[in-house]
């Protein structure tokens, strides 16, 4: 656990969040900064920086992630309209916290291109 890391931080209790799965591996909690109806994070409890970061070791974390992703939108009614599941990586990929999350947002009608 990196201390300085918010998302840490959060895994390890220190910090409240909204949260709408945990398991093993993985934490899914709403933003809050949502910047749609429905914003959800999900992060792996163990640190990585981001998906730059990744290894070949890390296919079935990246992989939960991604399930997790999809159960919490689908807990959450958005599959029938959509949604959208997004990273960003590096400064100039959007990416404020450094600490690999992925956003789940939905809610309304996403544009294309997001910015």
């Amino acid at each position: 656990m990196a201390h300085d890391c918010i998302f840490c931080r959060i895994v390890a209790g220190e910090i409240p969040a909204q949260v709408v799965h945990d398991d093993d591996r993985a934490l899914v909690f709403r933003d809050v900064n949502p910047q749609a109806p429905t914003h959800l994070l999900v992060i792996p409890k163990r640190h990585v920086a981001s998906a730059d970061h990744l290894t070949r070791e890390d296919e079935g974390l990246a992989g939960h992630l991604l399930l997790a992703a999809g159960e919490a939108a689908r807990s959450l009614g958005l599959a029938g309209d959509g949604y959208r599941i997004v990273t960003n990586i590096g400064r100039n990929g959007g990416q404020t916290v450094s600490h690999l999350h992925l956003h789940v947002l939905g809610g309304r009608s996403l544009g294309w291109p997001p910015g």
